[in-house]
């Protein structure tokens, strides 16, 4: 029987503001929407009624790092999770490679980073070749530390954390992250902002009541445009769903990123919802949706999560990494190398431009009368997704249950 000696914690790391596209040629498609799925509605399951957001590609692409230092069932696990188990083995990496680089392609429409680093014990040596991939694939950072000193280790990580999000992600680990048998941290950060192509008019914000689940309403910032959308109506031919519901699909600048939304009707708790969300209907909703001019009544929101996958990884078939059988002889030669922590932060921003934009004050009649185009009201909880239109990757995956709640009677509301 193995000996517990020997700690390995695997940070995973997200932070994105709204963005939008690039442009690439021969870019694969990405097959792993079937996982973003499966995460998506196991966090849906323990959520409650709080917002939800993630990143799957940057979950994806932190298990791959994994991955190359994986041998046996630790490795089989990842690729049948994850959705490569179709593939040869090893594709999977210029996979991920190539998924990263389309997005980082034409850097004129946004200001997107992906950064990979790993945090190596300063005794331990590690495998060449996995260090040598791990540059290759994922252009990764490689730093020695000692992480018996797990203050300054923290310090040193949170840094370079703070570093490459723009300083959005602060403080994110403690001392108590580390001690003297951790060996290995592999962390991923994700940095993505960008503007709408039709940006909304600051004037045209206004406050509006919007409905939760239970019942209750609260006081919230609602933008407003009419523009050119791709727009569509679907049922999913049974009442599961509530009927018919709605799916908005906006682009960003660039038009190769998008934020898709998707409204049940106004009666309908999104929960009713939830359940139909298959990889296929992501495709089917993107495949049918139409360009045509549609009314948009969309909240500014910000929605800021950090998660621990290590119990959501494991649920979808991901264990032998976590435990004393893990098989991780790629990256070293030292026995008992296991994954002692799964989390990932992630925090997104939705405004008038797509980043930071100013507001008006006033109330908006909630009518409904002589409407000339379709109309999407997300005066209720939806569900989105913020996608590169041309591999199919999810970069982005969420619902609003709550968006910001305005204080009528704040003096700061007043000054608005």
């Amino acid at each position: 029987m193995l000996i517990l000696d020997v700690l390995s914690p695997l940070l995973l790391l997200s932070i994105l503001l709204p963005g939008y596209g690039c442009r690439a040629a021969d870019i694969p498609e990405d097959t792993t929407s079937e996982f973003s799925v499966r995460l998506y509605q196991r966090l849906q399951a323990a959520g409650g009624q709080d917002n939800i957001i993630f990143s799957p590609l940057s979950v994806a692409v932190a298990l791959g790092m994994v991955e190359l230092g994986a041998r046996g069932a630790s490795l089989e696990e990842i690729r049948q999770a994850v959705g490569f188990s179709h593939l040869l083995p090893g594709v999977e990496f210029s996979l991920l490679q190539n998924l990263t680089a389309a997005l980082l392609d034409d850097d004129s429409h946004y200001v997107i980073r992906f950064a990979n680093s790993l945090f190596l014990q300063e005794d331990v040596t590690f495998n060449p070749e996995f260090l040598h991939l791990m540059k290759k694939y994922f252009r990764a950072d490689v730093e020695t530390v000692d992480f018996s000193e797990s203050s300054a280790v923290a310090e040193q990580i949170n840094k370079w954390v703070e570093n490459h999000t723009d300083s959005k992600i602060r403080a994110l680990l403690s001392a108590d992250d580390f001690s003297s048998v951790t060996r290995l941290t592999l962390v991923n950060a994700v940095y993505f902002r960008g503007s709408w192509k039709n940006q909304f008019r600051p004037e045209n914000t206004r406050t509006f009541s919007f409905s939760r689940d239970d019942g209750s309403e609260v006081q919230t910032l609602m933008m407003y445009q009419q523009g050119d959308f791709y727009y569509g109506e679907f049922s999913d031919g049974s009442q599961e769903a509530g009927g018919v519901y709605q799916v908005l699909e906006m682009p960003y600048e660039g038009e190769d990123m998008s934020m898709m939304i998707v409204l049940p009707r106004q009666e309908v708790p999104l929960a009713s919802l939830e359940p139909i969300i298959k990889a296929p209907l992501l495709e089917e909703w993107a495949n049918n949706v139409k360009r045509q001019k549609v009314e948009v009544y969309l909240p500014r929101f910000k929605v800021e999560q950090k998660i621990d996958l290590k119990d959501t990884l494991q649920e979808l078939g991901i264990k032998n990494i976590f435990t004393n059988n893990a098989d991780l002889s790629a990256m070293t030669d030292v026995e008992d190398l296991y994954i002692g922590k799964a989390v990932q932060k992630a925090y997104l921003e939705v405004t008038e431009e797509g980043a930071e934009g100013a507001v008006g004050s006033g109330m908006i009649a909630l009518t409904r009368t002589l409407v000339l185009y379709p109309q999407v009201m997300a005066d209720h909880p939806f569900f989105f997704i913020i996608r590169n239109r041309r591999t199919g990757s999810i970069l982005f995956m969420g619902r609003v249950m709550t968006p910001e709640i305005i204080d009528p009677n704040d003096h700061a509301f007043d000054s608005m």
